[in-house]
């Protein structure tokens, strides 16, 4: 038994039982609907680690940049946020390149796009999205999608969904708002495709959505999309129509609150005028585009939503704006296309009206603006990071992602003015202040090219304290910089002041008191570069920008209280999982909290940080031969001041004695031939031992050393692991085949014949899995529970290895890869005898040598079909070598 130690001001002692097995990092929900009946905060201990605490903030238009923009049509985007419904973390993860969407500025609405067949088809937002969308004021709603027959939507899911109680109450619309509620979203998506309903269902449908009507909390959403008509035929209009009209408005009741429009419309001056009729705003409708393939290449019909000279018909639905993360390779190259879709192939939004036929959402909305309280810090921070930074020190080496620390980036990417060649504006992931980036202003500076880069709209209010900072970096002698603000009324008019501190290659601040315009309000923030020298290759880091009280350093905010360890689980002796949770300070100026490790030799070591009041720390690893490790958890206020450390402290289980384990890189070879064997034993072995029978050299120390064996025959290999706490030894009996017929080993399982337990369509069925082809889809697929492939090889041979080719082998997610399966073997198709079994693959090609095995027959059984929740199996290859 170890103890658990947390400390503030006093001691307090809770000891727990240690899990022997690593525990699974909390992840995203996703149901079917009798998973969702069956839910319950209670009872899913994942549950805490998915709400949003951030509250939705008020934002406002205020002024334009652009003379074609407009605020009266909104615009929604249906957005895979993620790459998959399943397998998602609650809290970010451990990857830099990631989907840190962050054109919240032109979106009124955001729908969590997600949900599948084959993984569940009630999907709310991940609690990092939601944090991001409410930090810049946009609501965020969840997604039920009802698929359409061919893609696994089954008829029983609807029928569950709208299963009415004699009160006439709805217990699966209660389960929504009462998901919505305790997860802190704004509503729901309501996707409805599934075919064979009738004019009941339809009934039933309207019903079910006028119920969630009477019943949602106040600010709360719900969008309908154009696909079920009136008879209950899936039969999209792509308007509004007397065909769909029921789903938004019957009659004086109110139906949804919104509906999206299919994509194959020309105008959409019909539905206004319906919606006119009807008595909706024709705002309230969504003309959709589907974006998704071509991105800024999609050909739109812009006049059928804005005509010219009059205001818009209707709003935009734009589906799948995640076209440029997906299509991207790295994050430049996804910043780069995200800023192209948004604000225009100029990356100006101020100046859209070029003749690109795409000329970016700015062109036809004006950008809002949610930073209207002191104080407003930003650190430039995109969401994710190769590293994290805190106050300029590197604080942790480790990738990562996590949307709920995305500051509220600039207004305007970007609004350079300048008489020449203005300064080249971006993000830079190599260099940060908080977080994981900086703002970086580059390139030649002369007074010739003297760069004004306008950055954000703002409602903030002036009071006789108000202070603005910028925190730079430059190699330059001098900034060459001054800090640029213009008021409300007057938005276009800025007013300067010179940034002077010198320090070189340090991270400097320059503070300017702002009493001289109290009771103004600050409309914009902007920054000015000039020089009187030619600067060849001038660089300057931006880290910081803060406006707030003169002494808001000095409030120290309350530590957080009472933390509990909600889950301990241990890896092999030299990792932890490890979840904790906390009373959150009673203070709405508390921006998140931050967790650190303290290392022996007094560096802390930065863990994460949530705005959540809990958290989940994944594979920490053991410090040496540490007996304790002892975490800080700190509340920051808004203005980034850190309250004291609660600490937090664990004991290690005893050191663990090695276990032995190894490969080869064949299993069967000719005389003379090398064969390189692989140690794969425990992290805690220190050093190896090897033994070869037969084989020159017959021992060896090496980690992965390589032999040959002169003589045929069948020869044992043996591997000892030590460390200081002890040994362990294997013995592979048989395990090496040396045969002159090794010449001869070749894929024998190739074009053969196979059967399977089911198939996922017409042309993915188990003959693909043996047709030596990975391209065009050709692929076995099976939806369910213990799918297995079964290879009949026409004759007995001699194997010696399975190679098995993933669907990231075939161009798909890495997340649908295999990750728990056998490979058997069989003389007569009815005996079997365990040949492979894989408990947590990763890999897009697994390879599995074995020691020579006869055999007629193979069998594929598959236990857990991808990484996550996704219940399709996707085997491009099945591979057998022998002879």
């Amino acid at each position: 038994m170890y103890g658990f130690v947390f400390s503030v001001m006093l001691t307090v002692v809770i000891f727990a039982v240690p899990m022997s097995t690593f525990a699974e990092q909390p992840e995203s929900s996703y149901w079917y609907p009798e998973g969702l009946m069956n839910w319950s905060p209670e009872s899913d201990a994942d549950a805490i680690f998915n709400k949003s605490s951030v509250p939705l903030a008020e934002r406002e238009v205020l002024y334009d940049v652009n003379d074609t923009a407009q605020s009266e049509a909104k615009l929604v985007a249906l957005s895979a946020l993620n790459p998959n419904t399943s397998g998602v973390p609650s809290q970010g993860g451990n990857k830099f390149f990631a989907n840190t969407f962050s054109y919240w500025q032109y979106a009124d609405l955001m729908v969590y796009w997600a949900g599948s067949a084959g993984e569940g088809i009630i999907v709310p937002p991940s609690a990092d999205v939601i944090d991001a969308a409410h930090k810049n004021g946009v609501p965020i709603l969840g997604n039920v999608f009802f698929p359409p027959k061919v893609y696994g939507g089954k008829e029983e899911w609807l029928e569950q969904m709208l299963v009415q109680r004699d009160d006439g109450s709805f217990p699966m619309a209660d389960k929504l708002l009462e998901v919505a509620s305790y997860y802190g979203f704004d509503g729901w998506f309501i996707n409805q495709e599934t075919g064979g309903g009738t004019v009941e269902t339809a009934e039933k449908m309207k019903d079910f959505l006028a119920y969630l009507q009477e019943h949602k909390q106040e600010g709360m959403q719900i969008m309908w999309y154009d696909a079920m008509t009136k008879n209950g035929d899936i039969n999209w209009q792509n308007a509004l129509t007397d065909q769909n009209k029921m789903f938004l408005q019957d009659g004086e009741q109110r139906v949804s609150d919104s509906m999206f429009l299919n994509f194959w419309w020309n105008s959409q001056e019909a539905s206004y005028n319906k919606a006119k009729e009807i008595g909706r705003n024709p705002y309230d409708l969504y003309a959709g585009i589907d974006v998704e393939a071509n991105g800024t290449d999609t050909n739109v019909n812009w006049e059928g939503i804005f005509p010219e000279g009059r205001a818009p018909y209707i709003s935009l639905g734009v589906y799948r704006p995640d076209w440029a993360f997906k299509t991207s390779t790295t994050m430049n190259e996804f910043y780069h296309k995200e800023q192209e879709f948004w604000t225009g192939a100029a990356g100006d939004p101020s100046e859209t009206s070029k003749k690109d036929s795409w000329k970016g959402m700015a062109h036809y909305f004006t950008a809002k603006t949610s930073v209207q309280e002191l104080p407003f810090v930003t650190h430039f921070n995109t969401g994710s990071g190769k590293s994290f930074a805190v106050n300029g020190v590197t604080k942790s080496e480790q990738d990562w992602n996590n949307r709920s620390l995305q500051n509220i980036l600039p207004t305007w990417r970007w609004l350079t003015e300048s008489d020449g060649q203005p300064l080249h504006v971006n993000f830079d992931w190599n260099q940060a202040y908080y977080g994981g980036s900086s703002l970086k202003i580059s390139g030649k500076l002369s007074s010739e090219n003297a760069t004004h880069v306008k950055l954000y709209k703002t409602d903030l209010p002036i009071e006789k304290d108000t202070e603005i900072s910028v925190t730079y970096r430059t190699d330059v002698k001098k900034p060459n910089m001054r800090l640029g603000v213009s008021f409300i009324g007057e938005p276009g008019q800025y007013v300067f002041f010179d940034v002077k501190k010198k320090g070189r290659n340090q991270w400097t601040t320059e503070t300017v008191k702002l009493k001289k315009y109290q009771d103004k309000k600050i409309a914009a923030i902007s920054l000015y570069f000039d020089s009187e020298e030619v600067i060849e290759d001038y660089q300057m880091n931006i880290g910081e920008i803060k406006v707030t009280s003169k002494h808001s350093d000095k409030k120290v905010p309350d530590a957080p209280t009472n933390p509990t360890w909600l889950e301990t689980a241990y890896e092999g002796g030299l990792y932890a999982d490890l979840s904790v949770k906390w009373d959150p300070v009673d203070d709405t100026n508390i921006q998140h909290y931050e967790l650190y490790r303290k290392h022996a030799n007094g560096e802390r070591e930065f863990i994460g940080a949530t705005p959540n009041n809990a958290y989940h720390i994944e594979d920490l690893r053991r410090d040496g031969k540490e007996t304790s490790t002892t975490l800080e958890i700190v509340a920051v206020s808004k203005d980034y001041v850190k309250s004291e450390a609660v600490e937090v402290t664990f004991e290690w289980p005893p050191y663990p004695i090695p276990e032995a384990d190894f490969s080869a890189s064949q299993t069967v070879a000719a005389p003379g031939d090398e064969i390189q064997f692989f140690n794969h034993s425990s992290e805690a072995t220190e050093k190896v031992e090897w033994h070869f029978s037969g084989a020159t050299p017959a021992t060896s120390t090496e980690s992965n050393p390589i032999v040959t064996y002169q003589e045929e025959g069948v020869y044992a290999v043996t591997l000892v692991a030590k460390n200081s706490e002890g040994e362990d030894s294997l013995t592979k009996e048989g395990f090496i085949t040396i045969s002159e017929d090794a010449t001869n080993i070749e894929n024998v399982a190739l074009d053969k014949t196979a059967s399977a337990s089911g198939q996922c369509g017409t042309s993915e069925g188990p003959l693909n899995a043996i047709d030596g082809e990975t391209a065009n889809n050709s692929k076995w697929c099976a939806i369910g529970e213990n799918q297995w492939l079964t290879v009949d090889l026409g004759e007995v041979y001699h194997l010696s290895e399975f190679v098995l080719k993933h669907a990231e082998a075939g161009g798909e997610s890495p997340a649908f890869n295999t990750k728990a399966f056998k490979i058997e073997t069989s003389l007569d198709g009815e005996n079997w005898e365990n040949a492979v079994t894989v408990t947590a693959n990763t890999a897009a090609v697994s390879e599995h040598p074995i020691p020579i095995t006869e055999a007629r027959y193979i069998r594929l059984s598959i236990q857990q079909p991808t990484q996550g929740g996704d219940q399709a199996a996707r085997i491009y290859e099945l591979e057998a070598y022998g002879y």
